[in-house]
C-alpha cells in the first residue's frame, strides 16, 4: 500500500483537492471514478494521464472505476472548450465506447479476484431510463442556476462577444448530468471520489453537492493539473495532428519519436508523470541528465517507459530499431525488415521519384539510377558522388560499378537511395 496523495505529490499530480480527501484515503480502501468522453474510438496521450490517476489510485489498493461518458458524450463538456462541438449519433458512440473499453483494459486491473478490481461502467446504462420530468423534479430543483452560472466553464462561455460561441441549453445541463454520474456511483458502488483535469473542478463539485443535498453524504474531488509544454504549443498535437493510444491511429515509432523529441525541461517533469519510477530513480536520471544533457537520458527513458506501458515491450524494441535506423550504420537488414508505413514515416518529408518496376530487369548501374531517378541533376554529379564514395543504397554505401537489382527492394518496392550523411531520396517502383 502506498500513501497515494503524497505518490502524486512528489509527482506534481495534483492541482486541488476537496478538504478531509488526504485524510480519508490514508484512512481506508475507497471507490473512485474518472470520466472518458466517447468522441473517438481511441484515447489520445491527452488521456493518459487521467489513466495514470487510475493506476496509482489501485496500486495504492483503492478500488478504481472507468466511466465512459455514452450519455454525456451526446451533450459535449463545455470545460475548456471556446466553441460548442458537433454531437455524435448513438451508432458511433457505441463504437467509441468500444476501443476506449478495450484501450483501458490495458492499464487497469480487472481480476474479479482482487478486492480493488477496477471496473468500466457506460453512463448511458442509467440515463437511458430515465425520463426528462423525473430528472427536472428529482435532480433540476436541487441545484441552483445561480450555482451553475457561477463555475468558471460557464462564465467564460457566457461572457464572449460571438454569439457563434455561446453556451447552448444542451451544454449548460452538461454539469448537472455529471453530477448525476457521481450521485448514482456514490448510491450504487459507495464511490465517494471523482479525480479528473483541473478543468473538470466545477463539474465534480456540481457532484459532490449533489450528494450532499439529496443523500446529506460527504463526497470527494482531487483533480491533477493541465499538462502544457514549455514552449506554449499544445501537449499532445503534432503537425500531424493527436497522438493516439491506438496503433492504428499513431504508430509505436511515431508515439516513441514524441516522447524522445520533448524539451528538457519538459522531460523533467514528464518522467514523473507519466512514469512508475520511483523517486530515486527518476533524481538519479535527472542528475546524470544535467551532466550530459547531449546524451538525452531523460528523453529516451521516458519514450522507452511510456512507450512499453501503451504499446507494449515488442512494439517498444521495434520503434527503439526504427529509430536508430535514420543515424545508424550497417542496418541494411533492419531496413528491409520495416512495414511499410514505419519506413515511410522514417523517412517522412524525404523527396521521392518514381520508376516502372521493368527499369530493374536489366540491372542498371548505379550512376544511371541516381540520374533516372531525379535524386541527382547529372551524370557528372553522379560520378563525382560515386567517386567520393558518398553514395548508400538502403544505407549502404556502393562502388561505381554497383548494379540495382530485385534483391534492393524493401517490401518490393521501395529503394532508400543516400548521398553524404543527410540527404536521403526515396525511389518508388510500380
Amino acid at each position: 500500500m502506498k500513501d497515494f496523495v503524497e505518490e502524486l505529490k512528489w509527482r506534481g499530480l495534483i492541482h486541488d483537492m476537496i478538504p478531509g480527501t488526504e485524510e480519508l484515503l490514508k484512512e481506508k480502501k475507497v471507490t473512485g471514478y474518472i470520466g472518458f468522453d466517447p468522441t473517438s474510438d481511441s484515447l489520445h496521450i491527452g488521456s493518459l494521464l487521467p489513466i495514470i490517476l487510475l493506476m496509482h489510485f489501485q496500486k495504492a489498493g483503492h478500488k478504481p472505476i472507468a466511466l465512459v461518458g455514452g450519455a454525456t458524450g451526446m451533450i459535449g463538456d463545455p470545460s475548456g472548450k471556446s466553441k460548442e462541438r458537433n454531437l455524435l449519433d448513438e451508432e458511433t458512440l457505441r463504437k467509441n465506447q468500444e476501443g476506449i473499453k478495450n484501450q483501458l483494459s490495458r492499464f487497469l486491473d480487472f481480476d474479479p479476484a482482487l478486492p480493488n478490481a477496477a471496473e468500466i461502467l457506460n453512463n448511458y446504462d442509467w440515463f437511458k431510463d430515465i425520463k426528462l420530468l423525473d430528472f427536472v423534479r428529482n435532480i433540476g430543483k436541487h441545484i441552483t442556476v445561480n450555482y451553475m452560472m457561477a463555475k468558471d466553464s460557464v462564465k467564460k462561455r457566457l461572457q464572449s462577444d460571438d454569439d457563434q460561441t455561446g453556451m447552448s441549453f444542451t451544454e449548460f445541463t452538461y454539469q448537472l448530468f455529471q453530477g448525476y454520474d457521481f450521485l448514482h456511483l456514490y448510491r450504487e458502488k459507495n464511490c465517494v471520489l471523482q479525480m479528473g483535469g483541473s478543468d473538470q473542478w466545477g463539474n465534480i463539485t456540481t457532484g459532490t453537492e449533489l450528494i450532499r443535498r439529496i443523500e446529506g453524504g460527504k463526497a470527494y474531488a482531487l483533480t491533477a493539473p493541465l499538462i502544457t509544454k514549455s514552449d506554449g504549443t499544445k501537449f499532445g498535437k503534432t503537425e500531424g495532428g493527436n497522438i493516439w493510444l491506438d496503433a492504428e491511429k499513431t504508430s509505436p515509432y511515431k508515439f516513441y519519436q514524441y516522447w524522445i523529441n520533448v524539451s528538457d525541461e519538459d522531460a523533467k517533469d514528464y518522467i514523473k508523470k507519466f512514469t512508475f519510477l520511483d523517486r530515486e530513480t527518476i533524481e538519479k536520471l535527472i542528475e546524470e541528465h544535467q551532466k550530459a544533457p547531449h546524451m538525452r537520458v531523460l528523453q529516451k527513458t521516458l519514450a522507452e517507459e511510456v512507450t512499453k506501458m501503451v504499446h507494449g515491450e515488442e512494439a517498444l524494441q521495434q520503434a527503439k530499431e526504427a529509430s536508430q535506423i535514420l543515424f545508424g550504420k550497417n542496418v541494411t537488414e533492419q531496413l528491409k525488415n520495416l512495414d511499410e508505413r514505419t519506413f515511410l514515416e522514417i523517412f517522412e518529408g524525404v523527396p521521392s521519384g518514381e520508376l516502372p518496376m521493368e527499369y530493374l530487369k536489366t540491372r542498371p548501374e548505379i550512376q544511371k539510377v541516381l540520374v533516372d531517378s531525379g535524386f541527382l541533376s547529372s551524370g557528372n554529379e553522379a560520378r563525382r558522388a560515386l567517386k567520393e564514395n558518398s553514395v548508400s543504397v538502403n544505407k549502404q554505401k556502393v562502388h561505381p560499378e554497383y548494379r540495382l537489382s530485385p534483391d534492393d527492394l524493401i517490401q518490393n518496392r521501395y529503394v532508400l537511395l543516400q548521398r553524404g550523411k543527410k540527404k536521403y531520396f526515396i525511389l518508388r517502383f510500380k
